[in-house]
C-alpha cells in the first residue's frame, strides 16, 4: 500500500515539468523513484543524469554542475559541459542534496529560476531545459533553520515533495518484494 501511494505520486508528477524533492533514508529507493518520474515523463527520450553531491569535492561543485571553460582554473585543460548541459531536455537527479555547499546552493537556485547556467570562466550564460529531481536523507527544514540550507532553495525544490518510507514502516511490502526477488533469482 505504501508503494502504491508512491506509484500514484509518480503518475501525478511525471507529466509536469516541476521540481520534485524526494525524502527518505538511505536505501529506500529515492533514485528509483527519480528514474521512474523521468521514464514516465515527456522527457523520457532525453538524458537522465544522476549526481551524488556527497561524492563531489566541495571546490568542484560549480564545475560539476555548470561546466567550465578551458583555463578557468588550474587543471582545467579542456572545456567541460557540466551536468546541466548533459541533462539538457531531460532530468537532472541530485542525490544527497543537503551536501551542497551554501554558495553552490545559491547558484543552483539561480539556474532553476532562470533556466540558464554560467560555466566557470565563461562570460555568458547558456540556456538549459532541465527538470530537477533532488533527494535527501536529511530533514531539510531543520537544515534550513540551522543555516546549513538556503530557505529559498528549499521552497523552490519542494514543489512536489514525497517521502519514501523505509521497509520497516511498510511491513506489508515484505512478502511481495520477497516473491519478486525469488522469481528474479529463479
Amino acid at each position: 500500500p505504501a508503494m502504491e501511494e508512491v506509484r500514484a505520486f509518480i503518475r501525478t508528477v511525471a507529466p509536469t515539468n516541476e521540481t520534485v524533492l524526494v525524502f527518505g533514508e538511505t536505501g529506500t529507493g529515492k533514485e528509483v523513484v527519480a528514474r521512474q518520474i523521468h521514464a514516465q515523463s515527456q522527457r523520457a527520450a532525453r538524458p537522465f543524469v544522476a549526481m551524488n553531491a556527497a561524492c563531489v569535492p566541495r571546490e568542484l561543485f560549480e564545475s560539476e554542475l555548470f561546466g567550465h571553460k578551458r583555463g578557468a582554473f588550474t587543471g582545467a585543460q579542456n572545456d567541460r559541459a557540466g551536468l546541466f548541459r548533459e541533462a539538457d531536455g531531460g532530468t537532472l537527479f541530485i542525490d544527497e542534496l543537503a551536501e551542497l555547499p551554501l554558495e553552490s546552493q545559491a547558484k543552483l537556485l539561480r539556474a532553476i529560476e532562470t533556466k540558464s547556467i554560467r560555466p566557470v570562466g565563461d562570460s555568458g550564460e547558456t540556456e538549459v531545459d532541465v527538470r530537477i529531481v533532488a533527494a535527501t536523507n536529511r530533514d531539510l527544514w531543520t537544515e534550513t533553520q540551522a543555516g546549513r540550507f538556503r530557505e529559498d532553495l528549499y521552497f523552490r525544490l519542494q514543489v512536489f515533495p514525497v517521502l519514501i518510507r523505509p521497509l520497516r514502516e511498510r511491513l506489508a511490502d515484505i512478502e511481495p518484494l520477497t516473491l519478486h526477488l525469488l522469481a528474479r533469482l529463479g
